[in-house]
Order: C-alpha cells, then sequence, then structure tokens
C-alpha cells in the first residue's frame, strides 16, 4: 500500500511538474501575444495621430465658399481631327502648350480665375475669389479674345489650313468653391453653373461662342448676339442660348468685334464703379475715426449721388460721370489716414488703386485734379470741379442743414477746432454769407434754400 501511495504520488507531481511547464510556455506565449498586441496598438494610435493632423490640415488648407454670381467658361481646344498625314503629332502638342500659355495671359487680363484643364478642355471662371458684378462681360471678352487669338495664331502658322476646333461654352450662376493650398491657392468650384456652361459647350459649333440666355441678359449691352436655340437642363427646363459674334460696332475698334474701344472701356467703367465703391465704403466703415461725426459714409454716398445728378443736367459725357462719380467716392477717403490734408491722401489713394480697374494715367490725373479742388476754399478751374465743389457743399441749400451742420459741429469740437456752438455758428453765418454755387443746376436747386438757411443761422446767434 505505501509503495502504491508513493507511486500516485510521483505521478501526482509528475503532471503537476507538466502541467506547470504547460503553463509557463501558455504564459510566455500570452507575453508574446501582448507585446504583438503592444505594437500593433502603437501602430494605429500612430495612424490615428496622423489621421488627426491630416484632418486638421485639410481643415486648415481647404475651406469651401459660396459665390452667388460666377460665370463659368468651359473651352474645348481639339487639333487631333484636323491633322494630316505629314503632321507630327509631337508638334500638334507643342502647339497646344503654346495656345494654352496664351489662354492663362488672356484670362489674367481680365481678372479671370483658371480652374484646370482637362485633357483638352480649358476651365476657368471669372467672379472668384473677388466678387464682382462684372465678371459676365468679362469672361464674354476674353472669349472673344481667345478665339481671335487662336484664329491668328492659325493663320500665321498654315495661312487657311486649320486643325484647331474651338468650342466655348459659357454660362453664370451660383457656385460652391474649395479653396486649397497656402503658398499657391487654388479652387475647385461645383454647382449646377458648372454643368451647365459645360453641357452649353457640348453643344457649341466650331470656332463659336455659346452662352446661356442668363449670361446674355447681362452682357447684351455690350455685344452682337443671335439667338441659338434652347438646351434641355435637367430641373431648369429649357435654356435658351445665344451665339456671340463679338462687339457691338460702335464699342469695338476693329471690324471683328474683338478689341474694345474707348466707349466700351466707359461703359464697362460706369457698371465696375459699384465694385470699387463697395470696396471704397467698406473701407471707409472700417477705418474711419469715431469722431467724424459729418465726413462719414453717408456723406460720401451723398456726394456720389449729388455729382451724377448735377453732372447730367450739366450734360457732361459718360467718361465724365465716370470721373466725377470716382472722385466723389475717394474725396475724403484720405480721412482713414488724415484729417487736415485729407484731399492729398485721397489723391495717393485713387492712384494705388485705380490702374487695377483699367483707368487711364490721364483719368486718374483728372480725377487728382478734382477731389484736390474741394479743398477749402473751394476754387475750381473747370466743370468738373465745379460739379464736385458744389455736390460736397450740397447740404448749405438743402431742408436737412440745421441737423447736417450740427454734426460738423460735433466732429470739430471732437478735435478742439472750435470751442462753442455759438461760435460755430457765427463762423457758419460769415462762411456761408460769402459762399456762391458754381453751376446753373446748384443755383436753381439750392441757392434760395441757402438763403433761408443764413436767416436761421443768424437768429441762433447770441452776441456776447
Amino acid at each position: 500500500m505505501e509503495s502504491a501511495s508513493k507511486d500516485q504520488l510521483l505521478k501526482r507531481i509528475a503532471r503537476l511538474v507538466r502541467q506547470n511547464k504547460e503553463l509557463e510556455e501558455q504564459v510566455k506565449k500570452l507575453e508574446r501575444e501582448k507585446e504583438r498586441l503592444l505594437e500593433t496598438t502603437e501602430k494605429y494610435r500612430l495612424l490615428v495621430e496622423n489621421n488627426e493632423l491630416k484632418g486638421v490640415r485639410v481643415a486648415e488648407e481647404e475651406k469651401s465658399l459660396k459665390f452667388n454670381m460666377v460665370t463659368v467658361l468651359f473651352a474645348d481646344i481639339q487639333g487631333f481631327s484636323g491633322l494630316t498625314e505629314g503632321m507630327d503629332p509631337a508638334m500638334v502638342m507643342d502647339e497646344l502648350d503654346e495656345i494654352f500659355f496664351e489662354f492663362d495671359r488672356i484670362i489674367r487680363k481680365y481678372h479671370i480665375e483658371k480652374i484646370r484643364t482637362i485633357g483638352d478642355t480649358y476651365m476657368c471662371a471669372g467672379g472668384i475669389p473677388a466678387k464682382n458684378i462684372t465678371n459676365p462681360v468679362e469672361v464674354v471678352m476674353a472669349a472673344v479674345e481667345l478665339r481671335q487669338f487662336l484664329r491668328d495664331f492659325e493663320a500665321g502658322r498654315r495661312g487657311e489650313e486649320r486643325i484647331w476646333n474651338l468650342k466655348i461654352g459659357i454660362h453664370t450662376g451660383p457656385v460652391s468653391a474649395t479653396v486649397s493650398g497656402k503658398s499657391k491657392v487654388s479652387y475647385d468650384i461645383k454647382g449646377r453653373a458648372v454643368n451647365t456652361a459645360s453641357r452649353i459647350q457640348g453643344v457649341s459649333d466650331r470656332d463659336s461662342i455659346l452662352i446661356s440666355v442668363m449670361t446674355f441678359e447681362l452682357i447684351k449691352e455690350f455685344f452682337r448676339c443671335e439667338y441659338y436655340g434652347k438646351l434641355p437642363v435637367k430641373y431648369m427646363g429649357n435654356i435658351q442660348m445665344y451665339q456671340v459674334q463679338g462687339l457691338l460696332p460702335e464699342l469695338a475698334s476693329d471690324r471683328n468685334g474683338s478689341v474694345p474701344n474707348k466707349s466700351f472701356r466707359v461703359k464697362f467703367g460706369l457698371i465696375q464703379f459699384t465694385d470699387i465703391q463697395e470696396v471704397i465704403l467698406d473701407r471707409l466703415e472700417k477705418e474711419l475715426p469715431d469722431f467724424l461725426f459729418y465726413h462719414n459714409v453717408k456723406h460720401t454716398v451723398d456726394v456720389v449721388t449729388e455729382v451724377e445728378l448735377i453732372g447730367w443736367a450739366e450734360g457732361c459725357t459718360d467718361e465724365e460721370v465716370l470721373l466725377l462719380k470716382t472722385a466723389a467716392l475717394f474725396h475724403d477717403a484720405g480721412h482713414t489716414v488724415s484729417y487736415d490734408d485729407h484731399e492729398y491722401q485721397g489723391t495717393l489713394l485713387v492712384r494705388e488703386m485705380l490702374p487695377e480697374y483699367g483707368y487711364s494715367e490721364e483719368q486718374i490725373d483728372r480725377i487728382c485734379r478734382i477731389i484736390m479742388s474741394t479743398k477749402l476754399p473751394p476754387r475750381p478751374g473747370d466743370l468738373l470741379e465745379q460739379i464736385i465743389c458744389d455736390s460736397d457743399l450740397d447740404y448749405l441749400g438743402r431742408s436737412d442743414f440745421i441737423p447736417v451742420s450740427n454734426t460738423l459741429y460735433e466732429e470739430l469740437k471732437a478735435q478742439d477746432k472750435i470751442t462753442s456752438l455759438n461760435d460755430w455758428n457765427k463762423l457758419q453765418v460769415k462762411f456761408i454769407s460769402g459762399h456762391q454755387y458754381f453751376t446753373a443746376t446748384a443755383r436753381r436747386l439750392r441757392e434760395v434754400n441757402k438763403k433761408l438757411q443764413i436767416e436761421r443761422i443768424r437768429s441762433l446767434v447770441t452776441e456776447n
């Protein structure tokens, strides 16, 4: 029995030893699995962090913007259908590169944003990134120039022979734009307007510029167009389309209607003025000192309105009215820099900004002279200077003279340029009594009421 018990004990010990070894092996296996899981976990942790950082970078580098009025252009430039047996395909590709290079130059000239090229298709859009109301005209003008360039390019290379097939489609409407990049910003636009422009380009004929009725309504005062037909578009019904022939004869300096003349630039400038006005008024709103109770945005708008009214009444030309409105817009903009020499500061702003909007050096010089003529006491040298001087002091003969003049008093008082309201009223009587309107229109509209204002101010003066 003793021997049997001893054998059982030995067997049990051997089994326990064996189980212990198995457990040790299992522990080692689990430890190896744990290490593997820890490595895997670390990899996933790093991957998640990288993805999160990437997501942050994408959020930082890409943002989506909405634009209510963008004019999208698709130009399809196919050359291979015109290849003959003796032509070198590599030469044709080189020509395509030359054409795209020139297209880039032309659209930059009209402040149009290149979106991308897709094979033989060139895509660009006006109205981004800077929103403006002139982009339909600018894009169609660019399209006319693109077409004329390609005509001249082929005529210079191969005479009457043609291998390039240019088809252009244009549509105006809202888009969403994804902005990406930092050192070099790029835009990707999407929306129904993009799809519609592409559809229009798809049905356009060779050497043709086809536009939607939406674009036509915005450019018809500048271009000769012919009705082309209707295009069924999903969710929009049938869209009427027009074929652009070129500039209107009275706005072109060449027979092809592709080179704008001075009349075009003036007509375009009158529309473009709205964009310039938005920029300047926004700047005044943000940068004018708080103590300018009189020389504020309202005063600038009043003067812009008045120069146009008097200008037309005095028989000014379209260009003269444009120069007057531009001068009126900038005449007090110098207050953002300095009070006492704000007229001069305004001329500096004119010389800085207006070349970007296509104003000639001669026009800019004239605008600066008009602005400087408003410096007190006014000494206008010609009709346009007389008009702005009358417009600048239009309030002297208006029914709201008293409340307006009080804002000027508050402005001067805030700068310690006047001591009391009574002194101000004395100064007003002296100034108004010696003032005269220069134009027949202002005298007819304001002179009688101005005399009444003198009596009203005199009644407020108290003698010490």
